[in-house]
């Protein structure tokens, strides 16, 4: 009776602890799935996955492929931080395979380079959403990341399938869309793009990776570029080609909002860091100082970006639900103005940007509330877009005491940069000063207890009426 009360306990116990679920007693190790549902996919891609023995109750996925030339157990055996942290944590790995390909095909326009369109990306994809389902996966959370062409996969993964991964990290890899310059299928390489003879503008990069998935308008994944800066392998020229294309994409400056520098056991870094309208990095870049081609994988680095360092939890970058601003399109970020405080009631705005053909406007500030008046949130809006391309937002209106709230309104879609308004009294935001929360007012407060204060006079005079 003894024992089996103590078995109770420890069963409780562990379903306390909770974050982590017993699987089938075994020694977890890397295994082939023969049935993963492939479909219109190439043949020769094969799937291998890791799931640890203490799985999470909704566990994340995370891809890493391997270089070329290289096979699914040989990236294993690359990445024994991964493993532990997916041991420790419980998250599942996906290591795809190509026997008999030199490389990840990540120069096919017409189907890797696509969305939905084939290829070894929907491969990868098919790979994804059979270990969703078959571990009831954190499909918000899925993740990938990879050395060489295994970093040219991860940011061709990110490209053209925005809607399945959240972030990515690539050592020594390219933009996506570089390798289909002088792509060839003999051997899945492109000399052009390897030797840094790949140039665009950021917009044409930024165009370039919304072609693949066209009418996209959802959450892009951030991601983390490692290379050594006298690479032999892949042109270091292909950081900067990816800096313009990403900060593109993702709609933020070309210019960091940060750097620093870093010794690690494997090189000394000068990094670069971005920040996007609510305060969280979004994309960064870790220039190893004369670090070659084959540099090792900085795990914990990679790990703690995805945020995999960790067990349950969210992932890093909650999302920024910044008004006043657009996706896609054209044109040049303009400057951004920040909303006035108020005098009793809050006011907060945010100015948007837009234009096309390089113009840019800026956006108008949130007016200030009059006293006693409800809070307003002023967001400006985007440029409207004309034939000259210019064009201006229009600032929130004043509210008045019970008056709806009047917020700015948007034109077209642009390349936005904006900045959070200042609160004022009364008022709240959360800690990116993006998603801007409106509180009650004093004046409501005020109704309130004058309302309260009739109705006991009321009583006061039947109780004294009934009396008399």
């Amino acid at each position: 009776m003894q024992h089996r009360a103590r078995n109770h306990a420890l069963k409780a116990t562990s379903l306390v602890l909770g974050l982590l679920v017993a699987v089938p007693a075994h020694a977890a190790s890397l295994q082939q799935v023969n049935d993963w549902g492939a479909s219109g996919v190439p043949s020769y891609v094969k799937m291998y996955i890791y799931v640890p023995d203490r799985l999470a109750t909704k566990p994340p996925i995370l891809v890493s492929a391997h270089s070329c030339g290289s096979t699914a157990t040989g990236q294993m055996g690359n990445i024994p931080k991964t493993k532990a942290a997916a041991d420790a944590n419980g998250f599942i790995l996906i290591l795809p395979d190509n026997p008999g390909q030199n490389c990840w095909d990540v120069g096919e326009k017409t189907t890797s380079l696509k969305h939905d369109a084939g290829g070894d990306t929907k491969a990868v994809v098919q790979m994804v959403k059979y270990a969703l389902g078959k571990y009831n996966g954190d499909a918000s959370r899925v993740y990938a990341f990879g050395g060489s062409s295994g970093a040219m996969l991860t940011q061709a993964l990110l490209a053209v399938y925005p809607d399945v991964f959240r972030a990515g990290s690539a050592r020594a890899g390219v933009p996506a869309g570089c390798w289909a310059e002088g792509y060839a299928t003999s051997n899945q390489w492109s000399d052009s793009c390897a030797d840094g003879n790949v140039t665009k503008t950021a917009q044409q990069w930024g165009d370039l990776v919304r072609a693949m998935y066209p009418g996209y308008t959802g959450h892009r994944p951030r991601l983390q570029i490692i290379q050594g800066d006298n690479d032999e392998t892949i042109s270091f020229k292909n950081s900067a080609e990816a800096i313009k294309e990403w900060t593109n994409v993702l709609g933020l400056s070309t210019a960091p909002s940060s750097t620093d520098t870093l010794k690690t056991s494997v090189s000394t870094y000068n990094r670069q860091f971005w920040k996007n309208a609510c305060d969280y990095i979004v994309f960064e870049t870790w220039a190893g100082q004369g670090g070659k081609h084959s540099m090792g994988y900085e795990e914990d680095a990679i790990l703690e970006f995805l945020g995999l360092d960790v067990a349950g939890g969210a992932d890093p970058e909650p999302n920024c639900p910044a008004a006043g601003t657009g996706t896609g399109g054209s044109g040049a970020a303009g400057n951004s103005s920040a909303g006035g405080n108020s005098s009793v009631g809050a006011s907060t705005g945010s100015g948007g940007s837009g234009g096309s053909s390089g113009s840019s406007m800026s956006g108008v500030a949130g007016s200030p509330s009059a006293a006693g008046a409800g809070p307003v949130v002023g967001n400006g809006g985007n440029g409207v877009v004309g034939a000259s391309g210019a064009g201006s937002g229009v600032a929130g209106g004043v509210a008045t005491a019970g008056a709806p709230v009047t917020n700015g309104t948007s034109g077209a879609p642009g390349t936005t940069h904006h900045a959070a308004g200042s609160p004022g009294a009364g008022s709240e935001a959360d800690s990116g000063g993006c998603a801007l929360v409106a509180v009650k007012s004093k004046s409501m407060y005020g109704y309130a207890a004058v309302a309260l204060g009739l109705t006991l006079l009321s009583l006061r005079r039947r109780r004294r009426s009934a009396r008399d």
